[in-house]
């Protein structure tokens, strides 16, 4: 014989189940806090040059062609890991050098081509753009997005 579930005990159901949940979500919010925490992804001092070089990324609209550890637009090539790429993650200077002749070769002229537009950045914001994006490479992304490409 089926019980009847009365007023009393769909109350004791709806009550004991939202306690349930809500200490679940608490649980869940505290475990993704001290994860986040103890296994930050920068490994790389988030300093002042850097931000003012994500300054001159957001001031230049780069976002609206390139992708930044996948987010972004996909007209041009990602940027997450553009001076592993290049081979000069680790040197500040040489990552200035390459992206100040990049782009001042640009546009490429190439017909047929995706063209960067040129950008008239001075040197003090160029470097400062290289170490954001050296910043940006030296970031633990767990392996994303995919990019073996150059």
């Amino acid at each position: 014989m089926a019980e009847i579930l009365t007023k009393s005990r769909a109350r004791n159901i709806f009550y004991g189940g939202s306690i349930f949940f809500v200490l679940v979500f608490i649980a869940l919010t505290a475990q993704s806090h001290f994860y986040i925490v103890n296994n930050s992804t920068a490994s790389a001092p988030l300093t002042e040059q850097v931000a003012r070089g994500k300054a001159v990324w957001e001031r230049n609209s780069c976002i609206n062609c390139h992708t930044l550890h996948g987010e972004g637009a996909y007209f041009a090539p990602e940027v997450g890991n553009v001076m592993t790429r290049w081979g000069v993650a680790d040197d500040p200077q040489g990552a200035y050098e390459t992206l100040d002749a990049w782009i001042a070769a640009q546009p490429s002229g190439i017909e047929g081509r995706r063209q960067m537009p040129h950008f008239d950045i001075n040197e003090e914001d160029m470097r400062a753009l290289a170490e954001f994006l050296r910043w940006a490479d030296h970031t633990d992304t767990q392996g994303w997005p995919p990019n073996d490409a150059g």
